[in-house]
C-alpha cells in the first residue's frame, strides 16, 4: 500500500511538473512573438516617425532589436530542450520545432551576421548619416536583406501562435 502511494504521488508530481514546463512554452512563445510584432511593427516605426534624428533613431530601434534577439535566443533554447526531452528523436517530424529551429537560425543571422555588418557600415562614416554616403547602397542591401527575414520570422512566430492545440499536446 505505501509503495502504491509513493508511485501516486510521484505521477501528481510528474502531471504538475509537466503542466509547469508546458506553460512556461506557452508563455515564452507569447513573450518571444509579441516583442518581434511589438518592436518590429510598433516601437521602431514609431520611434523613425517621432524621432527627427534618424541617427538617433537607428542607435535605439537596433538596441531593440538586439534585446528581441536575446529574448529570441532564450525562448527558442527553452522550446527546443522542452520539445526534445518531451518527444526524444520524434521531434525531429513535428512543426513546432522546425519552426522554432528556423526562427531561432534568423535571430543568430540577425543578431551575429547582418546587425554587426550594419553597425560596421555606420561606424565607418561617422559622423555622417549613412544614407548620405558611398555606403548607402551597401546598408538598404543590407537592411533590406535584415527586413525580410524579420518578416519571415514574424510570420512564424504566428504560426506558432495560432498553431492547432494537437501540435503542442504531447
Amino acid at each position: 500500500m505505501l509503495v502504491q502511494l509513493a508511485s501516486k504521488h510521484d505521477y501528481a508530481t510528474l502531471g504538475v511538473m509537466k503542466n509547469l514546463a508546458h506553460a512556461v512554452a506557452a508563455l515564452l512563445i507569447t513573450a518571444w512573438v509579441g516583442a518581434l510584432w511589438a518592436i518590429g511593427y510598433l516601437a521602431a516605426p514609431v520611434l523613425f516617425y517621432a524621432q527627427p534624428d534618424r541617427q538617433l533613431a537607428g542607435l535605439l530601434a537596433g538596441q531593440m532589436f538586439t534585446w528581441v534577439n536575446y529574448l529570441g535566443m532564450a525562448c527558442a533554447a527553452y522550446l527546443l530542450i522542452y520539445r526534445i526531452r518531451l518527444f526524444g528523436g520524434t521531434v525531429l517530424r513535428q512543426p513546432l520545432f522546425w519552426i522554432v529551429a528556423v526562427m531561432l537560425l534568423i535571430t543568430l543571422i540577425l543578431q551575429c551576421g547582418l546587425q554587426p555588418a550594419i553597425a560596421n557600415l555606420k561606424a565607418q562614416v561617422l559622423p555622417a548619416d549613412i544614407m548620405h554616403s558611398t555606403l548607402a547602397g551597401r546598408f538598404k542591401m543590407l537592411h533590406g536583406i535584415s527586413s525580410i527575414l524579420y518578416l519571415i520570422e514574424s510570420l512564424l512566430g504566428v504560426m506558432l501562435v495560432i498553431k492547432p492545440r494537437h501540435i503542442f499536446q504531447a
